[in-house]
C-alpha cells in the first residue's frame, strides 16, 4: 500500500494534468458541447496602421513570431486567424491598443508566458499569415478570444460567443 502512495506523490503533476485533459476532453465532446458556427456579420474591412515610432515591419516580425508559437501546426487560415485575433484586440477598447502591447499583456498568450514566441519554428509560413490579417483578411469575423479545446483552459473561455472552428481552434468574441 505504501509503495502505491509513494507512486502517487511521484507522479502527481502528470497525473493531475492528465485528469484536467480528460475532463477537458469529456466536457467538450462528452457532455454535447457542439461548436456552432454564428453567420458571419457583414464587418468593414480595414487594414492595420502601425503604432506611430514603430515600423511595420518590427510588428510583421513580432505578430509572426506570436502566430508561429501559437498556431504553427494549424492550417494557414487557422495562423491568419490567430493574427486576426491579435489585430481585432488592438482596436477592441477592453485590450491595449498597440499590437506589442496586446501581444505582452500578461497571461494573454501562453507562447509568451513560456517564452516559447522566440523559439517556435515556421516563421516564413507565419509572416505570410502576419501579413494577410494585417491587410485586412479575417477568417474569425472579429473573434477577440481562442483557445484549443483539447488543453485545459478557464471555464470563463466558454461563455463567449462562439463564431467559428477554424483546425483545433476555437474563436470567440
Amino acid at each position: 500500500m505504501e509503495q502505491i502512495l509513494a507512486s502517487l506523490r511521484r507522479y502527481r503533476w502528470f497525473l493531475l494534468f492528465g485528469l484536467a485533459v480528460v475532463i477537458g476532453l469529456l466536457t467538450y465532446t462528452g457532455l454535447g458541447r457542439r461548436v456552432e458556427q454564428s453567420p458571419a456579420p457583414e464587418i468593414p474591412v480595414q487594414a492595420y496602421r502601425p503604432a506611430r515610432g514603430v515600423s511595420r515591419s518590427d510588428e510583421v516580425d513580432l505578430l509572426a513570431r506570436l502566430v508561429a508559437a501559437e498556431a504553427g501546426n494549424e492550417p494557414y487560415a487557422g495562423q491568419v486567424a490567430v493574427a486576426a485575433v491579435v489585430l481585432n484586440r488592438v482596436a477592441h477598447p477592453s485590450f491595449p491598443n498597440t499590437l506589442a502591447g496586446v501581444i505582452y499583456q500578461p497571461l494573454a498568450f501562453e507562447s509568451v508566458t513560456t517564452g516559447w514566441i522566440w523559439r517556435a519554428p515556421g516563421l516564413v509560413t507565419a509572416r505570410r499569415a502576419a501579413i494577410d490579417a494585417l491587410n485586412g483578411w479575417d477568417p474569425t469575423y472579429g473573434s477577440l478570444y481562442f483557445w484549443n479545446p483539447a488543453k485545459p483552459v478557464n471555464p470563463w473561455i466558454w461563455t463567449r460567443q462562439i463564431v467559428t472552428q477554424i483546425g483545433r481552434h476555437i474563436f470567440a468574441r
